[in-house]
């Protein structure tokens, strides 16, 4: 069984489509699974501001028409930071898209939420580093049963945290702490989510991407002062800056800079 210390927010997001920098929540829905067993949840419709495009319409069913009325992301982001608290989150492929995404938004209309602390249960790492399935497959191997409603984010964030709850019983290496399970669902060293800051042999930030790749981020920055206002200006995550602009203040501080 899974051991909380504190609440595991389990969540799933339908988007405009799955570029992390530019795309837009339509729908978010999130279980909050407490230490005492309780579970409450949370699900809104989210009106993105722009378009849908109607192959992302075909794969979630939210059209247009349906979110015309809804909430924008900033006004439900002070229900959702309220409804998430302190709780470390969980979800499937969340470390990849929903986590970054999640971020994208909050950054975007100047929202603080703090990932420091909080960790971060990727099912689908865990299920492919066991079995290698996708969550369809997952739900069927782990709890016997069919997933309807794929794609809608209530049915898909359920079933996820049925899965991570049948693979703690199911695998004895896991011993249902979030903090271990945390460790074990990472897949590589990113710092910001999106792997274009990665950690070192050693623990220090390192590029990893382009002519910097391996390349220390102080060093980098101290040899190159340019180059952070070259990545500010390009097109990366909002998170990814954010870590960033933490490492080079942090350096400055520390009179390395």
């Amino acid at each position: 069984m899974l051991h909380l210390k504190r609440p595991l927010a389990t969540f799933d997001l339908e988007t405009t489509g799955v570029n992390v920098a530019e795309d837009r929540i339509v729908e978010i829905s999130i279980i909050k699974l407490n230490p005492d067993g309780t579970e409450e949840t949370l699900t809104e419709l989210v009106n993105p501001g722009i378009p849908i495009p109607i192959e992302a319409s075909s794969v979630h069913g939210i059209t247009n028409e349906k979110v015309t009325d809804k909430p924008s992301f900033k006004e439900l982001a002070s229900t959702i930071v309220d409804f998430i608290g302190d709780a470390d989150l969980s979800g499937y492929n969340c470390l990849k898209f929903d986590v970054p995404l999640l971020m994208e938004e909050f950054l975007r209309n100047d929202i603080d939420f703090s990932m420091r602390n909080r960790k971060v249960v990727d099912v689908q790492n865990i299920f492919h580093r066991m079995e290698q399935r996708t969550l369809v497959a997952a739900y069927k191997f782990y709890c016997n049963g069919d997933l309807t409603n794929a794609h809608s984010a209530e049915a898909d964030t359920r079933a996820t945290l049925d899965v991570l709850k049948a693979q703690v019983e199911k695998y004895e290496e896991l011993d249902g702490n979030v903090e271990m399970l945390s460790d074990f669902s990472k897949r590589g060293n990113a710092i910001d989510f999106a792997g274009q800051i990665v950690e070192g042999e050693n623990g220090e930030p390192v590029f990893n991407f382009g002519k910097n790749k391996g390349k220390s981020v102080v060093e980098v920055l101290k040899t190159n002062p340019g180059y952070y206002g070259w990545m500010m200006d390009a097109q990366f995550p909002s998170y990814t800056k954010k870590v960033l602009t933490e490492i080079r203040i942090d350096a400055f501080n520390k009179g390395l800079l």
